[in-house]
């Protein structure tokens, strides 16, 4: 049998390259870490499984054959095996220019890390103590209606002097719902703050004595936004904010998993903004390790 017919021995090359290929898609959407760790796999493997494939199939001794024509297969061999590596590289390059900058022009706006928008809510004296109010106000105002946004506040009065307040997102933990006060709300009382140009919040006074309810799925939370009913996983969301030239301003927001106490001396369990259905904490919490960037 002629040696230069044998097949190549299995590699396991590819299975790394597949591996190294999955983490880099994984990694678009999770982690750049994994993006990176993928890429090197693939690059590895990928150098090796062409290396195989390209190298010469090692054989038992067989007798010389005429030096003319081992000079004439030596010959055809490297110049056949010299011209498939290059093709492979040179396709390999070609798609990598082609497709990594469309590929990344497609699908990196959709899970970079962007740094929410600050948002004048209007100056503090405007937020009664101890009272909610319903604040709707745009999150990115050149986005238009898209942005648009509610969260509940309370003053919670001055603590170590520093204003304290409590500011819930009406974002359901359930399926993203937008939850509604369990009392009345005065209508009749609404007022308009214009903050800075293109800001515009409008405030309206609520009382959610029986807390907070989703109309979608029956979820229940009490006033600091606790589960107490129904299919939720989690506490409502929350807003960080800073006091700004005596402007409440409202910054991030941030997952909470439950709060112990009430107004200024809660107790906030708070994680990284999960999405609705997701668990922060106990074995669900497993379940989403890593959480894609928002």
């Amino acid at each position: 049998m002629d040696p230069t017919n044998q097949s190549p021995t299995p590699s396991i090359w590819p299975i790394g390259f597949a591996i190294g290929v999955v983490c880099v898609l994984v990694g678009l959407i999770l982690s750049t870490t994994v993006l990176i760790v993928g890429a090197v796999i693939a690059g590895v493997c990928g150098v090796l499984w062409i290396r195989d494939a390209t190298r010469r199939p090692a054989a038992a001794p067989a007798p010389e054959p005429p030096e003319e024509d081992d000079d004439e297969d030596e010959d055809a061999y490297s110049r056949g095996m010299f011209l498939s590596a290059a093709t492979l590289g040179l396709g390999g390059v070609i798609g990598g220019i082609v497709a990594v900058p469309a590929l990344g022009f497609m699908v990196a706006p959709a899970f970079i890390r962007q740094h929410p928008k600050s948002v004048d809510i209007g100056p503090i004296d405007g937020f009664p103590v101890g009272q909610y109010v319903i604040a709707t106000f745009l999150r990115d105002p050149s986005q238009g209606e898209v942005s648009r946004r509610t969260a509940y506040i309370r003053n919670n009065g001055i603590v170590n002097n520093v204003p304290s307040f409590t500011i819930i997102s009406n974002r359901c933990a359930h399926l993203g719902c937008p939850v509604q006060p369990n009392g009345p709300v005065f209508d009749d009382k609404k007022k308009t703050v214009t903050t800075t140009p293109g800001e515009v919040v409008t405030i309206i006074p609520t009382i959610p004595a029986g807390g907070f309810g989703c109309p979608c799925h029956g979820g229940q939370y009490d006033v600091e936004g606790n589960h107490t009913a129904g299919p939720p996983v989690r506490a409502l969301d929350r807003y960080e904010f800073e006091i700004d030239n005596g402007h409440l301003v409202l910054l991030g927001t941030y997952s909470v998993s439950h709060v112990d106490g009430a107004g200024a001396s809660a107790k906030i369990h708070k994680y990284n903004l999960h999405g609705p259905g997701e668990h922060v904490d106990g074995p669900e919490g497993w379940l989403y390790p890593l959480e894609s960037p928002h």
